[in-house]
């Protein structure tokens, strides 16, 4: 069974590609703003979840995947940067500690929505205004949730990691095999590409 991906990142893709999942692409446009007072742990369900029921209403026969990731520094959420000068207070606030990756992923199959947090704390060397200019200057942090990809050449950066590496990335792949295995009530997963995921209750799943 193919599952829906309801993301445009191609790093989302990537991951679940060598995981050895066959997906169909299919990025949902949900309002993706924090509301007053929200905590992050709240923020990434509900957009994950958001993500995930609109994708589903649009393909309800398929397994559904939708993620949500965010930067959290002391409380503050770090989303993508809307701008260099964001860029550059968002890698001085990260410059020389450690924070936090949050990742919601949202799982949604034939009526039924569950999700998987995933949490991964990161450590930053010290950066210098040129360290930081130079990495504002690659247009790599313009895209990401901190405005950094560890995948890339922040990683030069990075020296400790305590959890998931791909949940950094933008997607904990061993959380959401997980998930697919609880929702599936199989000891198997959908992995080698090509393989069905089953949920309870459900009856086939015919292709679109």
């Amino acid at each position: 069974m193919r599952l829906v991906l309801a993301s445009a990142s191609p790093r989302r893709a990537e991951l679940l590609e060598a995981a050895g999942f066959e997906f169909d692409v299919d990025p949902m446009d949900v309002d993706e703003r924090v509301l007053p007072d929200e905590a992050a742990v709240l923020y990434v369900d509900r957009v994950a979840r958001l993500k995930a029921a609109a994708a589903a209403l649009r393909h309800p026969h398929r397994i559904v995947v939708a993620a949500d990731t965010v930067v959290l520094r002391d409380e503050e959420i770090l989303g993508k940067p809307r701008d260099t000068v964001e860029a550059h207070r968002m890698l001085h606030l990260l410059s020389g500690r450690s924070h936090e990756v949050l990742t919601a992923v949202a799982v949604a199959a034939r009526g039924g929505l569950h999700t998987h947090l995933e949490r991964t704390t990161v450590w930053f060397l010290p950066l210098s205004e040129t360290d930081i200019t130079w990495y504002v200057g690659t247009g790599e942090p313009m895209d990401k949730a901190g405005g950094y990809a560890i995948q890339g050449r922040a990683s030069r950066f990075i020296p400790r990691i305590d959890g998931s590496y791909t949940n950094v990335v933008g997607l904990p792949i061993a959380g959401l095999a997980r998930l697919l295995e609880e929702m599936s009530g199989r000891a198997t997963l959908p992995r080698p590409a090509g393989s069905d995921v089953d949920i309870p209750g459900a009856g086939p799943y015919p292709e679109e």
